[in-house]
């Protein structure tokens, strides 16, 4: 069952990797270049789904806080790009695996193709898909495969964050999904000035075939993001918590794709 949720934000996702929100202007401009502090502290990138990402990495790092290494980050032959969650046992600890859009991208269509579990991920495991920019609280739209740490809740939510500056409330809604079509998933969003609709489906398509879920978040009910922000993608810990069932996560990103409003 579906359960909309209108709520103060919760910050379940602790996601304070940006010291300096960005002075605000219109989404709808071109992308620039992302100047954060995490991107400044590591010269890793990669390329992939046609842009270039700063691979996250580092210690107590937020969300969580938790361990973040370049090396949970690759692509492979075939150019698709690989997200791991692993254990190292030199350390006894768990280490993420994130990137982050070398641009801040705006209004437009957002679509990722997920191969992997993310139906099934364990409750102490986040499988992100999401812009953000910081403050925390604000200035944030995200599809998040989590059960935040108790197996009994839904396992995707959807939010969307208030714009900096105003006084609205994060809104979110989220679904329970048993996942068909073996691994393969595929993952939404158009992103407006007074709106941002969500839809997800099983199977890889660039169309709503199996579409499992849909939702719109409408202005003024949901105060909607208007600066370009980046687009990250991260695989994480909950509250730095190891995964309860003791096993490593991998995810494939197979595409990324953004089409720029008209």
């Amino acid at each position: 069952m579906n359960k909309l949720l209108l709520m103060l934000p919760i910050l379940l996702a602790c996601k304070k990797d940006i010291l300096l929100p960005q002075k605000a202007e219109s989404a709808s401009l071109k992308a620039k270049t992302v100047d954060t502090a995490e991107q400044n502290a590591t010269a890793t990138t990669i390329t992939f789904g046609g842009y270039s990402w700063t691979v996250k990495s580092g210690n107590g790092l937020g969300p969580g806080p938790n361990i973040w290494g370049a090396q949970n980050v690759w692509k492979d032959s075939e150019g698709l790009l690989h997200l791991k969650l692993s254990y190292d046992s030199a350390t006894s600890k768990w280490i993420c695996a994130g990137v982050t859009s070398t641009v801040n991208l705006g209004y437009g269509t957002y679509q990722w193709q997920v191969q992997g579990p993310v139906s099934t991920l364990d409750k102490n495991v986040v499988a992100g898909l999401f812009h953000y920019s910081g403050p925390d609280g604000y200035n944030e739209m995200d599809i998040e495969f989590a059960r935040w740490g108790n197996a009994s809740k839904p396992n995707v939510n959807y939010s969307v964050y208030p714009a900096a500056g105003t006084t609205g409330t994060q809104q979110r809604v989220t679904t329970q999904w048993t996942q068909s079509e073996g691994t393969a998933s595929t993952h939404r969003y158009t992103w407006t000035n007074n709106s941002v609709v969500l839809k997800s489906m099983n199977g890889f398509y660039n169309d709503d075939t199996n579409m499992f879920f849909s939702h719109t978040f409408l202005a003024p009910a949901t105060s909607i993001p208007s600066v370009a922000l980046p687009v990250k993608m991260n695989l994480w810990c909950f509250k730095g918590l190891a995964p309860s069932d003791a096993k490593e996560v991998e995810i494939v990103i197979r595409s990324f794709k953004f089409t720029p409003a008209p």
